[in-house]
């Protein structure tokens, strides 16, 4: 447990990434389980990961996240992108994967089921697209974890053009959103944010025990 504290006082929003260092397949193959195993209410997991590697994809991207240079230099990107409109279809195909995988009847899991149903029919369209947004969320949250576990950088990202980034990658066509991006690689030996002290609450000032 204390590599795992050091690991997160390592890590850090990497500003500048060195261009020629790159993620290795096997370490790449790594993060993606880690997203993959990520926490998701009742593990629907109703979002989309896409890793993005293609240079003419990234530069496209690139004004639309204001210009950060991350989207270009960077090993690989990271776009989160949740179900716009979560529903009948992402239950059944989730309630199918549980009855292949476990080798039990729908019968099994048919409070399950209801209480599934029940809860994503009463979120109208705003609800759905902010709770599913929160699930796609958790999932990057698992990946920056994940990295710096491997000692790999990594930035999250909220500072981008979702529309754009829907349209470059096609996300609207596929009902998905970008609800967040990660930026994934090695920090540039000339990024002085590496050598800055994290800034955090106090355990006093941020836990209140009732």
């Amino acid at each position: 447990m204390n590599n795992y504290i050091e690991n997160l006082n390592w890590r850090y929003a990497t500003k500048k990434y060195d261009p020629d260092k790159k993620v290795s397949e096997e370490d790449l193959k790594t993060l993606k389980e880690a997203v993959r195993l990520s926490v998701s209410s009742m593990g629907l997991q109703p979002y989309r990961v896409l890793v993005i590697t293609d240079p003419e994809v990234r530069q496209k991207l690139k004004p639309a996240a204001y210009n950060q240079n991350g989207i270009t230099d960077a090993s690989h990107i990271f776009v989160f992108a949740n179900e716009v409109n979560v529903g009948k279809k992402h239950i059944d195909d989730y309630v199918d994967n549980i009855i292949t995988t476990r080798g039990i009847t729908k019968e099994n899991i048919a409070p399950f089921i209801s209480s599934m149903e029940n809860f994503v029919g009463t979120l109208n369209d705003t609800d759905k697209k902010f709770w599913t947004a929160k699930q796609a969320y958790l999932a990057m949250n698992s990946l920056i974890i994940a990295a710096a576990v491997l000692k790999i950088d990594a930035t999250p990202m909220e500072g981008f053009d979702k529309a754009e980034f829907n349209k470059i990658l096609g996300l609207d066509e596929m009902g998905l959103n970008a609800a967040v991006v990660a930026t994934v690689g090695y920090r540039h030996k000339e990024d002085a944010f590496q050598h800055m002290k994290k800034v955090r609450k106090t355990e006093n000032e941020l836990f209140v025990t009732i």
